[in-house]
C-alpha cells in the first residue's frame, strides 16, 4: 500500500507540475488578439496568483473535509484548535497536574504556576500564515518578470538553487559555518549557473522596457544587460521564497498543524491579498503592479482575457494543475518525508527544463548543457549527504528505542 501511495504521489507531482510549467512559460510570450491583427503580453501576475491560490485553498478544504474524523469540529479540522492529550491515569483515575506517581501511588509534588503560552494560539498561527502569504505574493511577480529577460530553462535552473542565497546570507550576516560538502555544493551550483548564463545568447523575440512593454512583440533583441536584470529579479524571487520556507519551518516547529491545513490558510490569505491589490487603482509600480494609468489590474486582466481568448486554456491549466500539484506535494511530505520530496522535485525540475526545451524549441549550447549538469550534480550531492545523515539518525533513534524497551 505504501509503495502504491508513493507511485501515485510521484506520478501526481510529475504530471501536475510538468503541465503547470508549460502553462507558466506560455505567459512569457504574446497572445494573439481575437481579430488576429495584434499580439500582446499578459501583464497581470497578481490575477494569475489569485486564480491559483483560490483553487488551491478550495482543493485543500475539500481534502481536509474528506479526511477529517467524525468527532472533529470545523476549527479542529482547520488547525485552529489544539486538543491537549488526556492526563495520565492510575487505575483508571485521572491524575491532576502537580501529582506524581510511584509504584501506582499518587503523591503531591510542588506545582509551579503555568506560564501563558502562544504555542497553540490561533492568532499567532494566523499571523504566521499571513506572513507567508505576504512573502509569496511579493515573490511571484519577480519570477514572472524574470521571464521577460531570461529563458524558462534558466529560470528553472535558478529556482533549483535556493541553497545558494540562503548560505551566503548566513555566512555574511551571521558568520555561521556549514559542513564542508555544503560549500562544495554552493561552488558547483554557482559555477553551473554562471556557465549556463555565459554560454547562452540573449533572448530574442521579446520586447522590453517601459516603451516596448505596452504589448508589442517586434522581434527586437534584448539589451546586453538583459541577463543581469533577469538574474536580479530571480535572486529577489529566491530570497522571498527562502523567507517563505523558513516561516513554514517555524510554523511546523511551534504549532501542530498538517500540510493541508497550512496549504488552506496560506492560499486563503494569498487570495485575499492578491484580490485586494488587483481591485485597487494603484499607480504603475515596476514588477509589482505593471498596469499603467491607475487602472485596477483586475479590470485590465478581464479586458485582456476578453480581447485575447486564447489565454483561457493556459490560465486554467496554470491554476488547476498548481492547485492539484500542491495536494500531491503535501501528501508526499506527510507520508514520506522531506527527503523523498526533495528527490522528486529535483528530478521534476530536470524534466521540466528538458520538456521546455522540446516544447518551445529552446536552443541550448553544449556549454549550457554542461552548466545544467553541474548544477544538478551539485544538488544531487546535497541530497545524497542528507540521505546518509537521515539514515544515521534513524539508526540511532532505533537503538535508543530498543534500550528504552529493554529497561
Amino acid at each position: 500500500m505504501s509503495f502504491i501511495r508513493l507511485i501515485v504521489c510521484v506520478s501526481g507531482v510529475y504530471a501536475m507540475f510538468l503541465v503547470w510549467a508549460i502553462a507558466q512559460e506560455r505567459f512569457s510570450v504574446p497572445f494573439d488578439s481575437i481579430d488576429g491583427k495584434s499580439s500582446d503580453k499578459f501583464k497581470s501576475p497578481l490575477f494569475m496568483g489569485t486564480c491559483q491560490s483560490a483553487l488551491s485553498s478550495l482543493s485543500a478544504l475539500i481534502y481536509i473535509l474528506l479526511r477529517r474524523k467524525p468527532t472533529d469540529t470545523l476549527t479542529q479540522s482547520l488547525g485552529l484548535e489544539h486538543v491537549e492529550p488526556s492526563p495520565p491515569t492510575t487505575n483508571g483515575i485521572a491524575i491532576p497536574n502537580g501529582i506524581a506517581t510511584s509504584n501506582g501511588h499518587a503523591h503531591h509534588t510542588e506545582k509551579h504556576p503555568e506560564k501563558p503560552s502562544t504555542r497553540y494560539s490561533p492568532t499567532a498561527l494566523l499571523l504566521r500564515y499571513l506572513q507567508c502569504s505576504v512573502f509569496i505574493t511579493s515573490a511571484a511577480p519577480f519570477g514572472f518578470a524574470a521571464l521577460s529577460y531570461i529563458s524558462y530553462p534558466a529560470l528553472v535552473l535558478g529556482k533549483s538553487c535556493k541553497l545558494v542565497p540562503v548560505m551566503l546570507m548566513n555566512v555574511l550576516l551571521y558568520r555561521r559555518k556549514f559542513a564542508p560538502h555544503k560549500y562544495l555544493v554552493v561552488f558547483m551550483v554557482t559555477t553551473g549557473i554562471t556557465v549556463f548564463m555565459v554560454m547562452g545568447d540573449a533572448k530574442k523575440g521579446k520586447a522590453h522596457g517601459t516603451a516596448k512593454d505596452k504589448g508589442s512583440a517586434n522581434g527586437e533583441a534584448l539589451s546586453p544587460y538583459a541577463n543581469l536584470i533577469g538574474i536580479a529579479y530571480l535572486l529577489i524571487n529566491l530570497a522571498l521564497d527562502g523567507a517563505v520556507n523558513s516561516t513554514q519551518d517555524e510554523i511546523f516547529t511551534r504549532h501542530k498543524v498538517t500540510g493541508q491545513q497550512m496549504m488552506f490558510w496560506i492560499n486563503i490569505f494569498c487570495t485575499i491579498l492578491t484580490t485586494a491589490l488587483s481591485v485597487l487603482p494603484l499607480p504603475y509600480i515596476p514588477v509589482i503592479h505593471p498596469s499603467e494609468g491607475g487602472q485596477p489590474e483586475l479590470i485590465g486582466a478581464l479586458n485582456f482575457i476578453r480581447e485575447h481568448p486564447s489565454i483561457i486554456t493556459p490560465l486554467a491549466q496554470f491554476a488547476l494543475t498548481g492547485a492539484l500539484g500542491q495536494l500531491f506535494i503535501f501528501e508526499t511530505l506527510q507520508h514520506f518525508g522531506s527527503l523523498t520530496l526533495v528527490t522528486i522535485t529535483l528530478t521534476r525540475k530536470l524534466f521540466t527544463m528538458l520538456l521546455s526545451v522540446v516544447v518551445y524549441n529552446h536552443k541550448l549550447s553544449k556549454g549550457q548543457w554542461f552548466g545544467a549538469a553541474v548544477v544538478f550534480a551539485g544538488i544531487s550531492v546535497e541530497a545524497f549527504v542528507k540521505r546518509k545523515d537521515v539514515h544515521a539518525k534513524r539508526v540511532i533513534q532505533e537503538k535508543e528505542k530498543a534500550k528504552i524497551k529493554s529497561l
